[in-house]
Formats: structure tokens, sequence, C-alpha cells
């Protein structure tokens, strides 16, 4: 984005103040809450639409485990409301701002737009399985809303889903209802130092095939393979015990609550690739884990998903070289300077008939291209 269009921010005071500049903008917007996202994708040169007055819990029913609040809400002042019942994110949300350097925290809106899980991605699914219902503004400057407050909520179309993972290029969320869940009584993730990534990534498999309702399971190099279980107090004791008997392995160090959260929100985030000037986040099953890390040869690598998922650090984009490592999957540019970003295609390149229907999805919703143009490009 432009100096000028940094200067000339617009400052909505609430979602009709957002349809109203929508509706008369002459030129593209980039919607942004706490701006954590934005060296995500390519660069937009737009006019920044400050959504930072959409703050705010608008309704907070822990019984029925629902949360309505305003987009640009920031994701501390959810997660800390949630604490104080008990209660959580259950797809624990990954925070980049160490990766990027980036000292603003990010909003409630920004990680549903954006879809990105954390390391419980294997149990609890996904940003967009918890997103039941909101209120935007289309790229014509239209207020709807979609979806409901209630889990089971069947009427009209899924269209969270399809909002959730577009990066503001469909509509601007003023407004969102998600579904939260119960925190554990104890939270354990075992270190289990392996000699080799192969052998760590073997102990994943093993650990979420297993009976023992491990709920996330990834790689450290430089710790070794780690595996979670959370749940009532005895019921991990005697899970553990199963697991590693099962496994055959003895855990070097046991981190619980806090320390286990920590771990696993720093494993998710990529903390350990921050002084990588370009870093990949690459989806994959989790079977071809082993296979991509030895054509990507890279000793600067995290492994998530129980393999599902590798975080990738080197000096230089080549997207070539990441992208010819796929057998199948998916390759985003996390983390790379402007010039490479607006040089790359950052998102996976999308087969001919998927990206006519995103093309057709885009004219539906922002007919004259204005809300966060080329960032999926």
């Amino acid at each position: 984005m432009s100096a000028e269009a940094e200067t000339a921010r617009l400052v909505p005071r609430d979602a009709a103040d957002v349809a109203a500049i929508v509706a008369a903008a002459v030129r593209p917007l980039e919607p942004v809450g706490g701006g954590s996202k934005r060296q995500i994708g390519r660069p937009v040169d737009a006019q920044l639409l400050d959504l930072g007055a959409l703050a705010g819990i608008v309704t907070y029913e822990p019984a029925e485990l629902v949360l309505t609040a305003n987009a640009a809400t920031p994701l501390a002042t959810i997660e800390s409301a949630l604490a104080a019942h008990t209660q959580r994110l259950a797809f624990e949300p990954p925070d980049f701002a160490r990766l990027f350097g980036h000292q603003g925290g990010q909003t409630i809106g920004g990680v549903l737009a954006a879809n990105l899980p954390g390391s419980r991605r294997v149990t609890a699914g996904a940003a967009r399985d918890h997103f039941l219902g909101f209120r935007a503004v289309t790229g014509r400057g239209e207020l709807f809303k979609a979806g409901g407050k209630v889990v089971k909520n069947v009427t009209g179309y899924d269209l969270p889903k399809l909002l959730a993972g577009s990066w503001g290029t469909l509509a601007v969320l003023t407004e969102v209802t998600i579904r939260v869940a119960p925190a554990p009584e104890l939270d354990r993730t075992l270190v289990v130092a392996a000699g080799s990534i192969g052998e760590c990534l073997a102990l994943l498999g093993g650990s979420l095939r297993s009976a023992h309702d491990v709920s996330a399971a990834g790689v450290d190099p430089a710790h070794g393979a780690l595996i979670r279980l959370e749940g009532f107090a005895p019921s991990v004791e005697a899970r553990t015990r199963a697991l590693c008997d099962e496994l055959r392995c003895t855990p070097r160090q046991v981190l619980e609550d806090s320390a286990s959260r920590d771990c696993w929100r720093a494993l998710a985030s990529g903390e350990a690739l921050a002084a990588s000037p370009v870093v990949w986040r690459i989806s994959v099953p989790p079977t071809d884990a082993l296979r991509l890390l030895e054509r990507l040869d890279t000793d600067r690598y995290l492994v998530d998903w129980g393999g599902g998922l590798v975080l990738a650090g080197f000096d230089a984009v080549d997207a070539q070289r990441v992208r010819a490592a796929l057998t199948t999957g998916h390759a985003t540019l996390l983390k790379a300077p402007v010039a490479a970003r607006a040089a790359t295609p950052v998102f996976q390149p999308q087969a001919p008939a998927v990206a006519a229907a995103a093309a057709r999805l885009r004219g539906a919703f922002d007919p004259r291209g204005i809300l966060n143009p080329g960032r999926m490009d």
C-alpha cells in the first residue's frame, strides 16, 4: 500500500458507515482490523479501511457455548472473556506477530477471514468449522447477514464457510458469531527426543492412530516429537501411561497447562523461524511429510497437524522449487519481502475450473473489484 493510501485511511464508526464508504468508493479498499496479517498475500494498492472502531463483545452465552462480537474485537479480549468461564477457541488460532515482527494484535474478524487454525486442527477442525454466522458489507455497499447464533442452524447457504479464508476479497465482516468450547482440566505435552525426523513422524502417526485421544502432534527439530493430551486429570494420567507403553517411548520432558499451551502456540505460529526472511506454509497428506522435507532440503522447519502441515524457512522465495516438491497439497508463501510477494503467486495456483468458480463468486459479491484486489492472485 502506498504512503498516500496510508495517510488517507477511512475510519468508519459502525457497520452503516462501512456500507456507506464502500458504496461511495471510487478506488480499491483494503479492510483492516488489527493489521496482523497484512504481510500475507500479494501487496494491495488500495485505500486503507480502518475497522478498529468495530470492536467489542456483543453477546456471550457461556452455557450455550456461543459468542457474538464485532469483527475488529481484539482476539486477546475474546480469549480473556472465555478464560473467565474456563472456555476457549477450540481451533487455537496462531499468532504470527513474532514471525513478522508485528506489534499489533489480531482481531476475531481477521482470524476468521484468514481461516488459519492452530495445532488442534487435527481434532477440532479449522476456524470455519466454528464460524456460525456474521453481518457484513458486500463490494456493492450492501449490508447483509448469514448463518445464525445457534450451533444447529440449517437455514440458507452456509456463507460463513465461504467467507472464511476469503481474506477480505468478498465482503467486509462487521460482526461474527462463533462457537466456543470448554477448556480442559489438564493440558499436557509430551516431548519425546527421537533420533531423526523420520522417527519423529512415525511417533506422530502412531500417537494419532492410537485410542488415547491425542489432540495435537508435531515436531520441533530443536526438541523432538511433541504429543498433546487433554481432559480430566485422571484420564490424562491414564492415557499418558498407556500411550507411552504403546509407543515404547519415554518423554524427556512433560509440559503442563500454560507451558503446554505456549509450546503449541509457538509451534503453530512459526516462532522458531522468525529469523528466516522467507517462510512457506505447506499442507500435505501426513504420509507425504518426510518425502516433502527431503525434497525441500532445509534444516529450518516445523511440523504440525501430525505431519499435515510444514512451515519451512529459506533465504530466497524459490517458488518453483517448493511447489515442485509437492505431489499433492498446496504451498502458501507466508512470509517474504514485499517485492518477492508482488512477483510470486502467494497462494497455490488454482485449477482452471476452480479459478473460474472463484472469479464468479468475486463477481457476485464484489462486482467492481474494490475489496483487496489482487491479494489472492
